[in-house]
């Protein structure tokens, strides 16, 4: 259990900016910042971080909150887990009780299979620096291969001893379940059969391995090399897909380099892990790797988050690079900048990267990063050779590539650009574009068609059901909503109160005064003794308007941070929703959007105003259900229906004069 006085230190320390930032490529809007949503696949920004309120708000799907909640939603931690990942990267120390045998036990599956990675992630790591074998074996081929040794504790490389269950026994001995080790790829169970009892196997034995973490720093899974020339063995070998691991969802490195791909806003991809490692070694820290996958719409997202642009890099290998290009169409489809850099023959990012300084290094980055158009037409033009018909086959594979681009900007820069290296027409080259594109719509278009001919639609006649609005709990939103932002504002603010002329007649009239938002608003729930009906909204009434009322400034913060997640999910949504503009920026667009505050008043008595219309509609409902339930032959019910039908009446006349109130007509 994590006290108190921890949690208050991790959000007075954490700043919700710099912890999405990690994940998130924000830019600066005005006072907050704004970017990609990290939950859906969005082409523009719905997703608003504040540092003034310390929380953040994504558009596009309804979800917001705290920084605890961030990592909730985007980590799937939970609440202590997501507090301790905090402790940790702002070194605040933190008290943890070891667990017991029934609190691992009790952990969720998915949880269990993170507990049992993080243990075999230190083992192997363990194995690797402390054991005879490890030592001699794994530790020697990476200082072979010029790993230092603060970049092995970095990276927490490891080694599996080649013994056959040597992990899986150890993880056992600690009381770690058979089934988590099984289900991570960790450990390979062969089942019992006949007189053969059940067999265990550990999966790594032999190699030397590179643990797999997420955006934040969880291990998912391994990669792992072996040492020795075994033809039936796979050289490299990864975790198997898993709960936790997906290995298209995912790229080697991304924990250590996000902060780097951020800052530089560029991300160098390579292909292997020994790559990654490397150019971190030698400096060059935004570098991840598809770990010798095929590249996958949602590895690229991943770093679409952080930066919008991305440099491939290319082995020297030509039949190599023809069959990687290919990726390179992928990101453009994902509307990233791209730029290639290949090696000299021979060479890969690893073996480069030892053999020149990161000066050296970093200046044949810059120098050799080509355009993907340029890479493309240099590598392809080679295999020409003055033949009309290949030429012609070129410029198509060219086409096709920015065909993917969805900005039509991009388009013709890139036909101009394309047109001027293969000195060609660019009306040709547009043309040929349009083909493309039209084909691609047309085939996208049958894809679609063919899918739903395949599928079975049942025609069922289904009655459409219509779901009641709750006007009660949106006006009580509101209310809490202008509390929340304007409660300690004073304002001028107008009455309607009945005076008498020198003729004797009684006339409402206008009458100006001045009061905070929070005091009117609380004398007219007063008066009227109208209490909240949602329980959220009423449990953040009681907190604020005792506070507001004395002139003190709300405690914001205790409510973002609330031990109450509904609450925190709730100021913190409602704090938000007046940044959603900003989103547009309509200032560029010289659209001046009109502030609450100018209206203030006017926004206060529309709210109370309006909650006391509902309220009187629901009482002349209920006093309708109630007269349709008399019976007109007794002569007291025949009383109580005059008194009811007066009761309708007068609510009726008040109705009337709140819409008058609200410049309504009835």
């Amino acid at each position: 259990m994590i006290n108190r006085t921890t949690i208050d230190q991790v959000f007075e320390t954490a700043r919700v900016e710099e912890v999405i930032g990690e994940f998130v490529h924000l830019k600066k809007a005005g006072s907050n910042f704004k970017g990609l949503s990290p939950f859906v696949d969005e082409k523009s920004p719905s997703f608003m971080v504040s540092p003034v309120k310390q929380i953040w708000k994504d558009f596009s799907t309804g979800k917001g909150g705290n920084v605890i909640s961030f990592l909730m939603e985007h980590e799937h931690y939970s609440y202590p887990e997501a507090i301790r990942y905090l402790a940790k990267k702002y070194n605040i120390e933190i008290e943890e009780t070891e667990q017991t045998d029934e609190q691992k036990q009790a952990q969720s599956a998915r949880e269990s299979m993170y507990l049992v990675s993080e243990y075999a992630s230190k083992y192997f790591h363990d194995i690797l620096l402390n054991h005879p074998k490890g030592k001699a074996i794994g530790l020697s081929y990476f200082k072979e291969r010029g790993f230092t040794n603060e970049t092995i504790k970095k990276f927490e490389l490891g080694y599996a001893l080649d013994e056959w269950s040597a992990f899986t026994d150890e993880a056992i001995k600690k009381k770690y379940n058979l089934d988590f080790l099984a289900q991570t790829g960790l450990t390979i169970v062969k089942e019992a059969t006949g007189d053969k009892p059940i067999k265990v196997f550990d999966r790594f034995k032999g190699r030397v391995l590179f643990p797999i973490h997420s955006m934040s720093g969880r291990v998912l899974g391994f990669g792992g090399r072996i040492l020795k020339t075994d033809k039936k063995a796979a050289k490299y070998l990864n975790s198997p897909e898993s709960e936790i691991y997906h290995k298209s969802k995912i790229l080697y490195g991304i924990y250590h380099a996000k902060q780097a791909i951020a800052k530089e806003d560029n991300c160098y991809l390579v292909e292997g892990y020994t790559d990654v490692i490397s150019f971190d070694q030698s400096g060059v820290h935004n570098t991840v790797a598809s770990s010798g996958t095929a590249l996958t719409s949602d590895q690229i997202r991943l770093v679409s988050r952080l930066t919008n642009n991305i440099t491939v890099l290319f082995d020297g290998d030509a039949a190599g690079i023809r069959a990687s290009i290919r990726g390179i169409d992928l990101i453009l489809e994902q509307g990233m900048n791209v730029k290639v850099v290949a090696f000299p023959d021979g060479e890969d990012p690893d073996s480069f990267a030892k053999s020149v300084s990161t000066e050296e290094l970093k200046i044949y980055l810059k120098d050799n990063a080509q355009d993907f158009i340029q890479f493309k037409v240099s590598l392809l033009s080679k295999e020409i050779d003055r033949d009309p018909k290949k030429k012609s086959q070129l410029i198509n594979e060219i086409m096709q590539s920015i065909a993917k681009i969805p900005n039509q900007v991009q388009h013709e820069m890139y036909v101009k650009e394309c047109a001027y290296i293969l000195n060609i027409s660019e009306k040709v080259l547009f043309g040929g574009l349009a083909q493309i594109i039209a084909k691609n719509k047309r085939d996208e278009s049958n894809k679609i068609n063919r899918e739903e001919s395949f599928q079975v639609v049942k025609k069922e006649e289904k009655k459409v059901e219509f779901v009641e609005i709750n006007q009660l709990n949106i006006l009580e939103k509101h209310l809490i909503e202008i509390l929340l932002i304007y409660g300690n504002k004073e304002t001028e603010f107008i009455d309607f109160v009945e005076e008498e002329n020198e003729k004797g007649e009684f006339k409402i009239v206008k009458k100006a005064f001045s009061n905070t938002v929070s005091k009117e608003i609380f004398l007219h729930l007063q008066d009227d003794e109208i209490e909240f009906t949602n329980e959220t909204f009423k449990t953040i009434y009681a907190e604020i308007i005792p506070q507001l009322n004395q002139g003190e400034r709300v405690s914001i913060e205790h409510l973002i941070n609330h031990e109450n997640p509904n609450i925190s999910m709730t100021v913190s949504d409602l704090l938000m929703n007046d940044e959603r503009y900003l989103l547009s920026d309509w200032e560029s667009k010289h659209i001046m959007v009109k502030t609450k505050e100018k209206t203030l008043s006017k926004l206060v008595m529309d709210a109370v105003y309006n909650m006391r219309r509902v309220l009187i509609e629901e009482k002349i409902n209920a006093i309708k259900t109630n007269l349709m339930n008399v019976d007109d032959a007794v002569d007291t019910d025949i009383k109580s229906r005059h008194s009811d039908l007066e009761m309708v009446k007068n609510y009726t006349s008040l109705k009337q004069l709140l819409y008058e109130k609200l410049y309504r007509v009835v």
